[in-house]
Protein backbone atom coordinates (compact mmCIF):
# COMPACT_ATOMS: atom_id res chain seq x y z
CA UNK A 1 0.00 0.00 0.00
CA UNK A 2 1.38 3.24 -0.58
CA UNK A 3 1.98 6.11 1.92
CA UNK A 4 -0.32 8.67 1.64
CA UNK A 5 1.54 11.79 0.91
CA UNK A 6 -1.03 14.26 0.75
CA UNK A 7 0.01 16.05 4.08
CA UNK A 8 3.51 15.93 3.34
CA UNK A 9 5.62 19.64 3.49
CA UNK A 10 8.52 19.14 2.15
CA UNK A 11 9.70 22.69 3.40
CA UNK A 12 9.26 21.71 7.00
CA UNK A 13 12.24 20.63 8.87
CA UNK A 14 12.08 16.65 10.33
CA UNK A 15 12.99 18.39 13.70
CA UNK A 16 11.82 20.90 15.58
CA UNK A 17 13.84 24.37 14.96
CA UNK A 18 12.97 26.25 17.92
CA UNK A 19 15.38 23.44 20.23
CA UNK A 20 19.08 23.33 20.21
CA UNK A 21 18.51 19.78 20.07
CA UNK A 22 16.37 20.24 17.05
CA UNK A 23 18.52 22.51 14.92
CA UNK A 24 21.81 20.17 15.42
CA UNK A 25 20.01 17.08 14.55
CA UNK A 26 19.04 19.22 11.41
CA UNK A 27 22.40 20.66 10.73
CA UNK A 28 23.70 17.17 11.20
CA UNK A 29 22.00 15.95 8.41
CA UNK A 30 22.13 19.13 6.13
CA UNK A 31 25.94 19.35 6.78
CA UNK A 32 26.71 16.10 6.24
CA UNK A 33 30.07 16.02 4.11
CA UNK A 34 28.84 12.64 1.65
CA UNK A 35 26.66 15.10 0.05
CA UNK A 36 29.68 16.66 -1.58
CA UNK A 37 30.21 13.71 -3.08
CA UNK A 38 26.91 13.49 -4.87
CA UNK A 39 26.56 13.77 -8.53
CA UNK A 40 25.18 16.71 -10.66
CA UNK A 41 22.76 14.56 -12.05
CA UNK A 42 21.14 13.06 -8.27
CA UNK A 43 21.09 16.87 -7.19
CA UNK A 44 18.91 18.17 -10.17
CA UNK A 45 16.54 15.14 -9.33
CA UNK A 46 16.62 16.27 -5.97
CA UNK A 47 15.49 20.08 -6.92
CA UNK A 48 12.99 18.51 -9.19
CA UNK A 49 11.72 16.45 -6.61
CA UNK A 50 11.26 19.13 -3.68
CA UNK A 51 9.65 21.93 -6.86
CA UNK A 52 7.25 18.72 -7.59
CA UNK A 53 6.52 17.98 -4.30
CA UNK A 54 5.67 21.84 -3.25
CA UNK A 55 3.27 21.52 -6.59
CA UNK A 56 1.48 18.30 -4.95
CA UNK A 57 2.73 16.52 -8.33
CA UNK A 58 4.12 13.47 -6.84
CA UNK A 59 4.58 10.35 -9.23
CA UNK A 60 2.74 7.02 -8.02
CA UNK A 61 4.93 5.12 -5.93
CA UNK A 62 6.89 7.96 -4.31
CA UNK A 63 7.87 7.18 -0.68
CA UNK A 64 7.93 9.48 2.18
CA UNK A 65 12.55 8.15 2.62
CA UNK A 66 13.08 9.59 -0.82
CA UNK A 67 11.04 12.83 -0.37
CA UNK A 68 13.34 13.31 2.84
CA UNK A 69 16.57 12.20 1.12
CA UNK A 70 15.78 14.79 -1.86
CA UNK A 71 14.95 17.67 1.36
CA UNK A 72 18.53 16.38 2.80
CA UNK A 73 20.14 16.82 -0.79
CA UNK A 74 18.12 19.97 -1.51
CA UNK A 75 19.02 21.65 1.88
CA UNK A 76 22.75 20.84 1.38
CA UNK A 77 23.20 22.13 -1.93
CA UNK A 78 20.76 24.58 -3.28
CA UNK A 79 20.43 28.17 -1.66
CA UNK A 80 17.35 28.68 0.51
CA UNK A 81 16.55 32.14 -0.66
CA UNK A 82 17.08 32.18 -4.44
CA UNK A 83 17.04 28.26 -4.97
CA UNK A 84 20.06 28.36 -7.27
CA UNK A 85 22.94 25.59 -6.53
CA UNK A 86 25.59 26.85 -4.39
CA UNK A 87 29.48 26.49 -5.55
CA UNK A 88 30.53 23.11 -3.90
CA UNK A 89 33.37 24.93 -1.85
CA UNK A 90 31.13 26.97 -0.48
CA UNK A 91 28.89 24.81 1.23
CA UNK A 92 28.31 24.24 4.24
CA UNK A 93 28.49 20.45 3.81
CA UNK A 94 32.37 21.12 2.49
CA UNK A 95 33.30 23.06 6.02
CA UNK A 96 34.57 19.34 6.91
CA UNK A 97 36.51 17.91 4.15
CA UNK A 98 37.90 21.84 3.21
CA UNK A 99 37.77 23.14 6.76
CA UNK A 100 39.72 20.02 8.52
CA UNK A 101 42.86 20.33 5.92
CA UNK A 102 43.25 24.23 6.39
CA UNK A 103 43.07 23.95 10.14
CA UNK A 104 45.22 21.08 10.06
CA UNK A 105 48.17 22.92 8.18
CA UNK A 106 47.25 26.44 9.85
CA UNK A 107 48.10 24.43 13.24
CA UNK A 108 51.12 22.33 11.89
CA UNK A 109 52.75 25.51 10.44
CA UNK A 110 52.77 28.36 12.78
CA UNK A 111 56.34 28.76 13.06
CA UNK A 112 57.68 30.27 10.20
CA UNK A 113 56.36 33.70 8.84
CA UNK A 114 56.13 32.85 5.08
CA UNK A 115 53.79 29.30 5.95
CA UNK A 116 51.70 31.58 8.45
CA UNK A 117 51.02 34.37 6.07
CA UNK A 118 49.80 31.59 3.56
CA UNK A 119 48.00 29.36 5.30
CA UNK A 120 45.83 32.48 6.74
CA UNK A 121 45.55 34.01 3.35
CA UNK A 122 44.49 30.15 2.35
CA UNK A 123 41.79 30.35 5.36
CA UNK A 124 40.25 33.57 4.43
CA UNK A 125 39.86 33.28 0.69
CA UNK A 126 37.93 30.31 1.78
CA UNK A 127 35.43 31.84 4.24
CA UNK A 128 35.59 34.58 2.07
CA UNK A 129 33.83 32.48 -0.36
CA UNK A 130 31.81 30.40 2.38
CA UNK A 131 30.60 33.84 3.66
CA UNK A 132 29.67 34.62 0.14
CA UNK A 133 27.65 31.74 -0.46
CA UNK A 134 25.46 31.51 2.31
CA UNK A 135 24.92 35.31 2.50
CA UNK A 136 21.13 36.18 2.54
CA UNK A 137 20.84 36.67 -1.16
CA UNK A 138 18.01 39.29 -0.86
CA UNK A 139 20.83 41.87 -0.95
CA UNK A 140 23.42 42.00 -3.51
CA UNK A 141 26.81 42.27 -3.11
CA UNK A 142 29.08 44.04 -5.78
CA UNK A 143 32.06 42.89 -6.73
CA UNK A 144 33.72 45.70 -5.12
CA UNK A 145 32.62 45.47 -2.31
CA UNK A 146 33.76 41.53 -2.62
CA UNK A 147 37.02 42.75 -3.56
CA UNK A 148 37.29 44.92 -0.41
CA UNK A 149 35.61 42.60 1.73
CA UNK A 150 38.05 39.72 0.97
CA UNK A 151 41.42 41.97 1.30
CA UNK A 152 40.55 43.75 4.73
CA UNK A 153 39.60 40.43 6.04
CA UNK A 154 42.56 38.60 4.90
CA UNK A 155 45.08 41.65 5.75
CA UNK A 156 43.34 41.43 9.57
CA UNK A 157 44.14 37.53 9.67
CA UNK A 158 47.72 37.70 8.13
CA UNK A 159 47.96 41.26 10.53
CA UNK A 160 46.80 39.27 13.55
CA UNK A 161 48.82 35.91 13.19
CA UNK A 162 52.18 38.14 12.12
CA UNK A 163 52.31 40.36 15.04
CA UNK A 164 51.04 37.82 17.72
CA UNK A 165 53.27 35.54 16.46
CA UNK A 166 56.36 38.13 16.87
CA UNK A 167 54.94 38.91 20.29
CA UNK A 168 55.10 35.43 21.53
CA UNK A 169 57.95 34.32 20.77
CA UNK A 170 59.19 34.47 24.33
CA UNK A 171 56.12 32.81 25.54
CA UNK A 172 55.29 28.89 26.20
CA UNK A 173 55.31 27.17 23.01
CA UNK A 174 51.44 26.31 23.45
CA UNK A 175 50.90 29.86 23.54
CA UNK A 176 52.24 29.93 19.91
CA UNK A 177 49.76 26.85 18.76
CA UNK A 178 46.78 29.13 19.26
CA UNK A 179 48.16 32.39 17.73
CA UNK A 180 46.20 30.70 14.54
CA UNK A 181 42.83 30.62 16.32
CA UNK A 182 43.32 34.23 17.43
CA UNK A 183 43.40 35.19 13.82
CA UNK A 184 40.56 33.39 12.65
CA UNK A 185 38.70 34.69 15.20
CA UNK A 186 39.66 38.24 14.68
CA UNK A 187 39.21 37.87 10.34
CA UNK A 188 35.75 36.62 11.31
CA UNK A 189 34.66 39.44 12.99
CA UNK A 190 36.09 41.19 9.81
CA UNK A 191 35.11 39.17 6.68
CA UNK A 192 31.57 38.24 7.98
CA UNK A 193 30.33 42.04 8.13
CA UNK A 194 32.04 42.73 5.23
CA UNK A 195 30.84 40.25 3.18
CA UNK A 196 27.69 41.62 3.75
CA UNK A 197 27.73 45.04 4.28
CA UNK A 198 24.89 45.38 1.86
CA UNK A 199 23.02 44.05 4.60
CA UNK A 200 23.67 45.92 7.09
CA UNK A 201 23.46 48.95 4.88
CA UNK A 202 19.99 48.59 2.85
CA UNK A 203 18.44 46.26 5.40
CA UNK A 204 17.48 42.06 5.32
CA UNK A 205 13.92 41.43 3.95
CA UNK A 206 11.72 40.58 7.16
CA UNK A 207 8.32 38.76 6.34
CA UNK A 208 5.76 37.96 8.66
CA UNK A 209 4.68 34.12 9.73
CA UNK A 210 2.55 33.77 6.04
CA UNK A 211 6.13 34.75 4.00
CA UNK A 212 5.03 38.10 3.08
CA UNK A 213 7.24 40.84 2.96
CA UNK A 214 7.04 43.41 5.05
CA UNK A 215 10.31 45.73 4.33
CA UNK A 216 13.64 45.87 5.05
CA UNK A 217 15.47 46.27 8.21
CA UNK A 218 19.05 47.14 8.91
CA UNK A 219 19.02 46.21 13.07
CA UNK A 220 17.35 42.62 11.64
CA UNK A 221 21.00 42.53 9.63
CA UNK A 222 22.99 43.10 12.15
CA UNK A 223 21.46 40.63 14.74
CA UNK A 224 21.82 37.56 12.31
CA UNK A 225 25.27 38.59 11.15
CA UNK A 226 26.32 39.45 14.55
CA UNK A 227 25.04 35.38 14.99
CA UNK A 228 26.76 33.84 12.22
CA UNK A 229 30.02 35.52 13.64
CA UNK A 230 29.62 33.93 16.93
CA UNK A 231 28.31 30.78 15.57
CA UNK A 232 31.89 30.38 13.18
CA UNK A 233 33.75 31.78 15.93
CA UNK A 234 32.41 28.56 17.96
CA UNK A 235 33.11 26.60 15.02
CA UNK A 236 36.46 26.62 15.06
CA UNK A 237 36.79 27.41 18.61
CA UNK A 238 37.35 23.53 20.29
CA UNK A 239 39.43 22.17 17.66
CA UNK A 240 41.78 24.95 17.17
CA UNK A 241 42.15 25.42 21.19
CA UNK A 242 41.94 22.17 22.21
CA UNK A 243 44.19 20.24 19.54
CA UNK A 244 47.34 21.93 20.35
CA UNK A 245 47.28 21.03 23.85
CA UNK A 246 46.53 17.46 22.56
CA UNK A 247 49.26 18.03 20.06
CA UNK A 248 51.84 19.87 22.71
CA UNK A 249 51.74 16.81 24.43
CA UNK A 250 51.88 13.56 21.70
CA UNK A 251 55.27 15.28 20.37
CA UNK A 252 56.90 14.52 23.29
CA UNK A 253 56.30 10.96 23.00
CA UNK A 254 59.78 9.21 22.23
CA UNK A 255 57.53 7.12 18.71
CA UNK A 256 55.99 10.50 17.87
CA UNK A 257 59.64 12.09 17.62
CA UNK A 258 60.58 9.58 15.09
CA UNK A 259 57.66 10.03 12.60
CA UNK A 260 57.36 13.96 12.52
CA UNK A 261 56.59 13.43 8.95
CA UNK A 262 52.73 12.02 10.07
CA UNK A 263 52.24 15.24 12.56
CA UNK A 264 50.36 17.33 9.65
CA UNK A 265 48.45 14.42 8.61
CA UNK A 266 47.44 13.85 12.18
CA UNK A 267 46.36 17.38 12.98
CA UNK A 268 44.42 17.12 9.81
CA UNK A 269 42.25 14.25 10.61
CA UNK A 270 41.62 15.18 14.46
CA UNK A 271 40.69 19.15 12.57
CA UNK A 272 38.07 16.86 10.90
CA UNK A 273 37.09 14.79 14.02
CA UNK A 274 36.62 18.19 15.42
CA UNK A 275 34.93 19.67 12.80
CA UNK A 276 32.80 17.07 12.17
CA UNK A 277 30.25 17.48 15.52
CA UNK A 278 31.27 21.54 15.24
CA UNK A 279 30.24 22.54 11.92
CA UNK A 280 26.27 20.92 13.26
CA UNK A 281 26.78 22.18 16.78
CA UNK A 282 27.95 25.73 15.58
CA UNK A 283 25.64 26.12 12.80
CA UNK A 284 22.29 25.26 15.56
CA UNK A 285 23.05 27.91 18.13
CA UNK A 286 21.23 30.52 16.95
CA UNK A 287 17.77 28.98 14.22
CA UNK A 288 18.20 30.19 10.58
CA UNK A 289 14.89 31.20 10.23
CA UNK A 290 15.36 34.61 12.71
CA UNK A 291 12.28 35.48 14.67
CA UNK A 292 12.36 39.08 15.80
CA UNK A 293 9.89 41.09 18.21
CA UNK A 294 8.06 44.02 15.63
CA UNK A 295 9.37 46.84 18.73
CA UNK A 296 13.19 45.36 17.68
CA UNK A 297 12.68 47.14 14.31
CA UNK A 298 13.23 50.35 13.06
CA UNK A 299 11.06 53.10 14.32
CA UNK A 300 9.70 53.45 10.59
CA UNK A 301 9.56 50.00 9.90
CA UNK A 302 7.27 49.65 12.86
CA UNK A 303 5.09 52.38 11.97
CA UNK A 304 4.37 51.04 8.31
CA UNK A 305 3.81 47.66 9.60
CA UNK A 306 1.37 48.75 12.42
CA UNK A 307 -0.05 50.91 9.79
CA UNK A 308 -0.79 48.30 7.66
CA UNK A 309 -1.53 44.99 10.03
CA UNK A 310 -2.32 46.99 13.05
CA UNK A 311 -1.19 44.76 16.26
CA UNK A 312 -1.82 41.22 14.52
CA UNK A 313 1.91 40.86 13.83
CA UNK A 314 3.88 40.54 17.08
CA UNK A 315 6.88 39.32 15.32
CA UNK A 316 8.78 39.42 12.04
CA UNK A 317 11.27 36.66 10.32
CA UNK A 318 14.17 36.56 8.58
CA UNK A 319 16.72 34.82 7.22
CA UNK A 320 20.25 35.42 8.83
CA UNK A 321 22.33 33.10 6.56
CA UNK A 322 24.92 31.06 7.66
Amino acid sequence: MEADLSGFNIDAPQWDQSTFLGRVKHFFNVTDPRTVFVSEQELDWAKAMVEKSRMGLMPRGTKAEQLLYAKKLYDSAFHPDTGEKMNVIGRMSFQVPGGMIITGFMLQFYRTMPAVVFWQWVNQSFNALVNYTNRNAASPTSVRQMALSYFTATTTAVATAVGMNMWTKRAPPLVGRWVPFAAVAAANCVNIPMMRQQELIQGVCVKDGNQNELGHSQRAAAIGITQVVISRITMAAPGMILLPVIMERLEKLHFMRKVKVLHAPLQVMLSGCFLLFMVPVACGLFPQECKLPVHYLEPELQDTIKTKYGENIPYVYFNKGL
